[in-house]
């Protein structure tokens, strides 16, 4: 089962998904991982990230996203979040110039895609090295373009809820060789880089493999085979996924009280999770509702909780990271619910969730009087 244990001849289960993503993604380089948090370690790593450096990312993100960046030994500089759940731009913009910060890793935090376009002029304009997070978006494209290829590296997790799904898992890609040899050999690769799927030629380790620690982070060819044969599927769930969520949206579009976000006219969403907002609901109204949503079958998670519960948590609760002053971002969060969309949901059982939704949403939420 471990990928460098196949005949010499033989290519093993991890090499042919890197080299078949690879493919998928349209990338020359992809790397097979244990985990997306270990890969956004190993990113931050080859782009040169030391200890006490600087990375701007995303308030509203998840645990691994800021804890990759303790773990490297460097210090999250968190940008607010815009109503639409992407990274502020006017708070990056400020942030980037302001803050000796030269990489942002970008959080598309459940799914949710930034104008990529300003992304990448100030990136430019201020000399910021893009890490992309893409969890959330295998399969989603702004412009026309896949998630993941706008950075100089990207990281996707094949956790279990992800869009192809191996319980726990990473795919770093990039199309630069000096990054992907230096992200091959902090992977573990020993001297058996060659026999990766998607790697650059031995050249371009001639001088990384003396320099470079070994992190032991490789995919084992179990969770690869299981890998692969969902990306045949995954394009056609992508419309699936987007189908669901369009008739949760339906429901509640006219809740009296929810906001919905609004994609960017170029983003392509993968509507595998599913969020919406109550703007000046109290703490005891978000509880009512959840507690409400749970007796009727429906389990909501709510970002504005004090105390994190599950895999849900927020800024306040990242306590190995300096505490910021995030007005926006707690506004936002305060209301902000949040639901998984798998796709053995069928259209009927989303709009039958969305109808519990709207039931309970039209119960609980305390409208001012007329």
């Amino acid at each position: 089962m471990h990928r460098y244990g196949a005949a010499p001849q033989e290519i093993s289960q991890a090499a042919a998904l890197e080299a078949e993503f690879a493919n998928w993604q349209g990338v020359q380089f992809c790397l097979a991982l244990t985990s997306g948090g270990q890969a956004i370690q190993i990113a931050l790593r080859s782009v040169g990230v030391l200890p006490k450096d600087l990375v701007l990312t995303n308030a509203f993100t998840l645990a691994p996203v800021p804890g990759a960046i303790a773990a490297v030994g460097a210090k999250a500089v968190l940008v607010e979040s815009a109503k639409d759940l992407t990274i502020d731009l006017g708070d990056l913009e400020e942030k980037a110039q302001n803050s000796a910060a030269r990489v942002l890793l970008l959080s598309h935090m459940r799914g949710h895609i930034a104008d990529m376009d300003r992304i990448l002029e100030i990136c430019d304009r201020y000399n910021v090295t893009l890490v992309e997070d893409c969890a959330h978006t295998m399969g989603a494209r702004f412009d026309g373009l896949r998630s993941g290829n706008h950075g100089l590296v990207s990281c996707f997790s094949t956790q279990t809820y992800k869009h192809i799904n191996s319980g726990e898992g990473g795919l770093l890609t990039t199309n630069s060789a000096e990054i992907a040899a230096r992200a091959t050999m902090l992977s573990g690769s020993y001297m058996n880089f060659s026999r990766h799927g998607a790697g650059p030629d031995e050249t371009s380790f001639e001088t990384v493999r003396y320099e470079t620690p070994n992190m032991s982070a490789r995919m084992d060819n179990l969770r690869a085979s299981i890998l692969t044969p969902q990306l045949d599927r995954l394009d056609t769930n992508v419309t699936r996924w987007s189908e669901r969520h369009s008739v949760l949206a339906k429901a509640l579009e006219s809740v009296e009280g929810v906001e919905l976000p609004m994609g960017h006219s170029k983003a392509l969403r993968v509507g595998s999770s599913f969020q919406f907002r109550l703007p000046g609901a109290d703490a005891n109204t978000c509880q009512l509702i959840l507690d409400q949503a749970a007796s009727l079958g429906v389990e909501l998670k709510w970002f504005g909780s004090a105390e994190p519960i599950g895999f849900t948590s927020n800024h306040k609760s990242w306590r190995y990271i300096a505490a910021q002053s995030l007005p926006n971002t707690d506004e936002i969060l305060s209301t902000l619910f949040d639901m998984r969309v798998p796709l053995s949901f069928s259209l009927d059982d989303c709009a039958h969730i969305g109808r519990i939704l709207q039931h309970v949403l039209e119960n609980c939420v305390v409208r001012d009087p007329v």
